[in-house]
């Protein structure tokens, strides 16, 4: 009884310590992250895409990345399905029926471009133990750092989006994924699927101005003639060429999910047609880390599961007056 009504004292202090540590400030909740006014990143259009994939070209050129056969022993073709550790951009497409009707959503097709987002609120770098995953508080480009890397794939697991991929070919392992082609901006160039993009499906800029250019366009009427701008929108000066506005779906996906990301994207065909499901707008990484804060605030968690461990360890020692049980030699012999 005595046993029972300990342990029970215990566990009652243990949630009290751990109530007190929700309610610290330190273990309030913290909301999205806020994106750099510097932060550079992609507007892409997918009603502007051919699929001629020249950015899947220029990304591998400009990354020295290798061969990614993937798909059939028999297609001996570098036509990966999706991104991998070896191929960093794709393009792919949907298709409906006949799908002759470009950005239809029935009977057509349309292009969609898989690479990294690059969240202002990344789930991979809040995921990752030991800093391979960062985010350059300037640029807001989400770089990794192979050296640092352990090969745990938490960020595997923790991306909304599924892009950081883990390479098994690997004689040490690592983690391949799209860091906006940052080793070449010291040298003026910037993201290099952008800067090849015939149409301007793919265009780099700081974010604040590939958000202000996709609002632009999606008050735009459909039908309607304008400018469309191809390269680094904010570089200034930048070509351009006049199209007809499409029938765009009213969303800027990236815009909000999971507290906003850098590569932003317009298309006319609805976007979990593409299988870009519904996100919320709060990022996983201030949950996760406000439930971290709120166990480990004021060192809680701990102190219960030193404080239950005391419990048992003492629970289970003999006590001083308890009588030992007399060591024989029958015992002895028995073991």
């Amino acid at each position: 009884m005595n046993s029972r009504r300990d342990f029970l004292k215990c566990a009652l202090a243990g949630g009290a310590a751990v109530a007190g540590a929700a309610a610290s400030p330190a273990a309030q909740a913290r909301g999205n992250a806020d994106v750099s006014p510097d932060a550079v990143g992609l507007l892409f259009d997918s009603t502007l895409c051919i699929g001629c994939k020249a950015c899947v070209a220029a990304c591998k050129t400009a990354n020295d990345l290798p061969l990614d056969i993937n798909t059939s022993p028999d297609w001996p073709w570098d036509v990966p399905l999706d991104t991998t550790a070896r191929t960093f951009n794709v393009i792919k497409v949907y298709r409906d029926g006949k799908a002759t009707l470009k950005d239809a959503e029935q009977g057509g097709y349309a292009f969609m471009k898989s690479s990294c987002l690059h969240c202002v609120d990344p789930s991979c770098v809040s995921a990752c133990p030991v800093s391979a995953m960062k985010k350059d508080p300037v640029t807001g480009i989400v770089g990794y750092d192979k050296d640092a890397c352990i090969g745990c794939r938490y960020c595997v697991a923790a991306c909304p989006f599924g892009i950081p991929k883990y390479d098994y070919d690997s004689p040490t392992g690592a983690i391949g994924k799209c860091e906006l082609c940052r080793h070449r901006m010291q040298d003026g160039h910037y993201a290099a699927c952008a800067e090849v993009c015939p149409t301007g499906a793919t265009l780099f800029g700081k974010v604040s101005d590939l958000r202000a250019e996709a609002q632009r366009r999606l008050a735009l009427k459909a039908g309607d003639t304008t400018t469309f701008p191809r390269g680094n929108l904010s570089a200034g000066d930048q070509p351009a060429w006049e199209g007809v506005v499409p029938a765009y779906v009213q969303h800027v996906y990236g815009e909000k999910e999971v507290g906003g990301t850098q590569m932003i994207k317009l298309a006319a065909v609805p976007f979990d047609k593409f299988g870009h499901k519904p996100l919320p707008e709060r990022s996983f990484s201030s949950k996760s880390e406000t439930l971290q804060h709120t166990l480990y605030g004021g060192l809680a968690l701990p102190v219960v599961a030193l404080g239950v461990m005391t419990f048992l360890a003492k629970r289970n020692m003999p006590k001083d007056d308890e009588p030992q049980a007399p060591h024989t030699d029958q015992q002895e012999g028995g073991r």
